[in-house]
């Protein structure tokens, strides 16, 4: 038994196929998600599938041929983006679109992003199984490099697809290999021209709806298998230098130092403690510190620290950003030193319509799936199509909250529940929404 066959293998183990139906099949998910898994396969059973290179495009192309015999058009734009087409009843009406991506971090999981695109895949070969044809027209999409591993810069093909993308940055890019962009695009039949050139008419698209692993907690400890996302947080990220003075650390009393790192780990104590001041959905984070000297015997004259703030709701996103910035500014005077910051990246944050949230509630109710409600923290191709047009987002529950990691697990019974959750939502939004 090889490592991919264990994949499938694992997946219908404990299946439970009373959540099949509807023209849904598990095995078949699980199957594909197997044969997906051969492509990047690493030592670790891990996935390593970078954004623009030969294994995504590899992914992709098998993705294709499933597309065409469920009796999709398909097509590709100068992105790298893939679009399996049903023609709706009414397909002069602004398409449903769902899916996500396949590209994956170094070593990542089987699950972060393809789940995504075979469960709109799956939502089509059950319609061909019912001689189901939907009023609107649906488009599965395959997104590009999502995860951003080659360039540290991801969400490239949702960026392109809704004509945000910056080509004139974009272009000075390198990866560790010292290779441009322009000649990673070229790698796989893609060029710089029909990158930028991959945007769209968005009033194509009436609305773009996600499933995505959950990739953390919540939806285990409730013993739901998915659920839905209220919003998509947008980040925040600040640099911070606090600027002291250096010196000897035997020689300066304890009353006559100018020690940054005192003040900066006071200020890493209480960031941590202002996000639940503003709200429950509202994150931030110091995960990444530099101080300088550096000695053991040296009181530190500076230090450079990141704070990541994130929130779904961008009013309290910026309210937490102005408290951090206050809060580091009375510490500086505090300990009579010096700080400054400097702003490096500001995402709007996507919240999810009422009417979209309750249009997903009745479809978890009519499968027997209790309506529960979580933010996302990561960023997602939704959240880019977001900035432009309608998005909804389904959960399906992670094992441990681990993704990014081989050990990466979400059950084929919670996803297949998932899908026939899609499934429902997706039929729902055929009748003119208010």
């Amino acid at each position: 038994m090889t490592k991919n066959l264990a994949l499938e293998e694992r997946l219908l183990q404990q299946y439970d196929k009373s959540y099949e139906g509807n023209g849904i099949l598990g095995e078949r998910i699980a199957h594909r998600l197997s044969e997906l898994s051969k492509i990047g396969l690493t030592a670790d059973n891990g996935s390593n599938r970078p954004g623009f290179s030969l294994a995504e495009k590899q992914a992709k192309e098998l993705i294709k041929t499933w597309m065409l015999k469920a009796g999709l058009s398909v097509s590709e734009d100068g992105a790298g983006n893939v679009f399996g087409r049903l023609t709706g009843k009414e397909d002069h009406l602004p398409a449903i679109m769902s899916g996500s991506h396949v590209d994956s971090v170094p070593n990542g999981g089987h699950f972060d992003g393809p789940l995504g695109v075979l469960a709109a895949l799956e939502v089509v070969e059950a319609w061909k199984t019912n001689s189901y044809q939907p009023r609107k027209p649906f488009e599965v999409a395959i997104f590009t490099d999502e995860e951003g591993s080659r360039f540290n810069n991801g969400l490239n093909g949702s960026e392109a697809l809704i004509g945000k993308a910056n080509v004139e940055e974009k272009i000075e890019l390198q990866d560790e290999e010292g290779r441009s962009f322009a000649e990673v695009l070229q790698d796989v039949g893609l060029s710089v021209q029909g990158y930028a050139e991959a945007g769209r008419q968005l009033d194509e698209i009436e609305l773009f709806v996600e499933v995505h692993i959950e990739q953390g907690k919540r939806l285990e400890k409730e013993e739901l298998p998915c659920g839905i996302v209220t919003g998509i947080a947008g980040p925040c990220w600040l640099e911070f230098t606090f600027d002291g003075e250096a010196g000897h650390a035997g020689n300066t009393p304890m009353n006559d130092r100018k020690d940054a790192l005192v003040a900066a780990s006071e200020f890493v104590m209480k960031v941590n403690q202002l996000p639940r001041q503003i709200n429950d959905s509202a994150v931030a984070t110091i995960g990444k510190l530099q101080v300088e000297p550096n000695g053991v015997n040296v009181i530190p004259g500076k230090v450079t620290l990141y704070v990541d703030i994130r929130d779904i709701y961008k009013e309290t996103r910026d309210e937490l950003v102005d408290r951090v910035l206050s809060l580091s500014s009375e510490i500086a005077d505090t300990y009579h030193i010096q700080v400054k910051h400097e702003e490096k990246v500001r995402v709007h944050p996507v919240p999810i319509g009422e009417d979209i949230q309750q249009l997903l509630e009745q479809a978890l109710l009519e499968h027997g799936i209790s309506a529960y409600k979580l933010p996302s923290g990561a960023g997602h191709d939704a959240m880019i199509l977001g900035e432009k047009i309608p998005v909804a987002m389904i959960f399906t529950q992670s094992k441990d909250g681990i993704s990014h990691n081989p050990a990466e697990w979400s059950s084929l019974s919670d996803c297949v529940q998932t899908v026939q959750v899609l499934k429902t939502f997706v039929e729902s939004l055929q009748h003119d929404r208010k």
